[in-house]
């Protein structure tokens, strides 16, 4: 019995809300996310109207209203999304408990096993869509097959506000037709590889055999070798093990006084620290990103034989991880802070002063 995967994407989510919440931005072109002063932010999200210029998420503020100069900046509201996502999840929940969250707006679900009896993934993904548009006037799209990697793939095929089913009999044809781009796990870099080697679609891709594409690939090569075969056989995971909790912030303006980088670490640092107390959470290893004015990233970590969770000990870290980069005539235009390495560990020792080196 082949299962059913329906994987449901919000249409512009951040925008969408935002639209709904402010009528004056309705039918605009709007960006939710940094503002083009200073150095300039990033996209989040674009409204639909702002994406016929041009404008998609990740591209710099300041290239955005290049593109398109009537533009409307929107600052988040993660608290109000964060609110709408809960309230999506509350409709994904009347039909399964096998929910896969993979950010605020997106899910995979497992209806194999529906709570209604409806029996037809289709009918539910149309229930659901509906739901979502009825209740938070809003639209979702969806995609609906036998396995996550084509759910996904479908769920981008009509949007916005489409439905895509790949039927168990079509998924192998499916697959042969698909660019090699829309394959998970290939990046701009492995596509232009691909490419020289003439491949270009998945029927490229068949020509293989999975030791060859492991020889070219490494481990993503056994990966291809089977997901164009349409063999997905990933579950929907309702509880995914959190490997690592972080934040970072990109500034409007390059960092070059320690005081200042310090500063930022304190306040990065506490968003980590609530966050892993949201999460109940204690690691081991404190992760340290910079990236320069230049665009070069490094990164520096630090593992204790205990686990941690304190403000303290997470800024102090960072600190003392920043201090052993070269800061000499530094430029800094982002930092970041990551705690990861969970598990049953001792806590840090109650007496004598903390030596983090």
């Amino acid at each position: 019995m082949h299962r059913k995967i329906i994987h449901i994407d919000m249409d512009a989510f951040y925008a969408s809300v935002e639209q709904r919440d402010n009528p004056e931005y309705r039918g605009k072109p709007i960006v939710v996310g940094g503002g083009p002063e200073g150095r300039g932010g990033v996209v989040a999200t674009a409204s639909y109207e702002a994406r016929k210029f041009g404008i998609r998420s990740a591209m710099p503020s300041k290239r955005a209203l290049q593109l398109c100069p009537h533009v409307i900046f929107v600052k988040p509201r993660f608290a109000a999304y964060k609110e709408v996502s809960q309230h999506v999840r509350e409709i994904f929940r009347r039909y399964t408990d096998l929910i896969e969250p993979l950010s605020l707006d997106e899910a995979y679900l497992d209806v194999t096993k529906d709570k209604r009896n409806i029996g037809s993934a289709i009918g539910i993904a149309q229930e659901i869509r509906a739901a979502i548009k009825e209740e938070l006037q809003l639209t979702a799209s969806a995609g609906v097959s036998i396995n996550k990697f084509v759910a996904k793939i479908a769920s981008d095929m009509n949007k916005p506000d489409g439905l895509t089913f790949i039927d168990p009999a079509q998924v192998e044809t499916f697959m042969e037709q698909l660019p090699v781009e829309k394959f998970f796990g290939v990046g701009k870099v492995t596509a232009e590889k691909m490419n020289r080697m003439q491949i270009f679609n998945g029927a490229d891709l068949k020509k293989f055999t999975e030791d060859e594409l492991y020889r070219y690939f490494g481990k993503s090569g056994r990966f291809f070798y089977r997901i164009v075969r349409g063999i997905d056989d990933r579950e929907v995971q309702p509880h995914r093990e959190t490997k690592s909790v972080g934040a970072e912030d990109t500034f409007a303006f390059d960092l070059e006084q320690l005081d200042d980088m310090h500063a930022e670490l304190d306040k990065i640092a506490r968003t980590v620290h609530d966050r892993l107390e949201r999460h109940q959470l204690r690691g081991r290893t404190v992760t340290l990103k910079v990236k320069y004015s230049d665009f070069r990233q490094i990164t520096r970590n630090h593992s204790f034989t205990y686990s941690v969770a304190e403000l303290d000990i997470i800024a102090a870290t960072a600190k003392e991880l920043l201090l052993k980069t070269d800061l000499e005539g530094a430029k800094i235009r982002l930092l970041g802070i990551t705690v990861s390495n969970f598990g049953d560990g001792p806590v840090k020792p109650d007496s004598g002063q903390l030596s983090l080196f």
